[in-house]
């Protein structure tokens, strides 16, 4: 199967937010690369959205749909235009960005069943770790924050019906798209997830 990509050339895409019990999300360090990233796949076409999210999430971190709990997702999708340099060249049809659904997942399992090598493909991540709630969108290349920040502000308003996490004391220059220093704060810990 092909990818999906619409007439606008945005390819459809999955993207996973895995939580802890604790509240702290999982990111992977992409395989030989410093970037780090939330787990995200295209979609074949004809395949259902939550299918290829289920494909993905074992391809990319080696766990099955029994080692999780969807909790909620993206309404709509979330799109982001990639950069000319990281555009394919010479693909048809032209791809110009990613249009996305977000998905939150709760993790039921330990996280010793994290894999990254269960696809037949080099692996996408190489390491991870699991971080505060807000931390993912100062961490993902520059391109991607806005939708970061939008997929987990709504996906939040279900993961902590009390309120969302405080904001971190970076969060104004990365939200205005600077590049900010890693902060000298240790933020309280989130709220546990229900």
């Amino acid at each position: 199967m092909t990818d999906s990509i619409d007439g606008q050339g945005y390819r459809a895409n999955v993207g996973i937010v895995l939580m802890r019990g604790d509240g702290q999300l999982f990111l992977g360090g992409r395989a030989g690369s410093r970037g780090w990233q939330f787990p995200q796949g295209g979609v074949k076409a004809g395949e259902p959205v939550e299918a290829a999210m289920f494909r993905e999430l074992e391809e990319e971190v080696g766990l099955e749909p029994d080692h999780v709990q969807l909790i909620a997702s993206t309404q709509d999708w979330l799109r982001y235009r990639l950069p000319p340099q990281y555009r394919r060249r010479g693909s048809s049809p032209v791809c110009v960005g990613q249009k996305q659904r977000w998905f939150l997942l709760r993790l039921k399992s330990d996280d010793t069943e994290l894999r990254f090598d269960r696809t037949g493909q080099p692996p996408e991540f190489d390491r991870a770790r699991w971080v505060d709630y807000w931390d993912p969108v100062r961490e993902v290349i520059y391109f991607k924050r806005q939708v970061y920040r939008r997929a987990l502000h709504e996906l939040g308003r279900v993961a902590f019906p009390g309120g969302l996490p405080p904001y971190p004391s970076w969060w104004r220059s990365v939200r205005r798209g600077e590049r900010s220093p890693a902060p000298q704060y240790r933020p309280g810990k989130a709220p546990a997830a229900r």
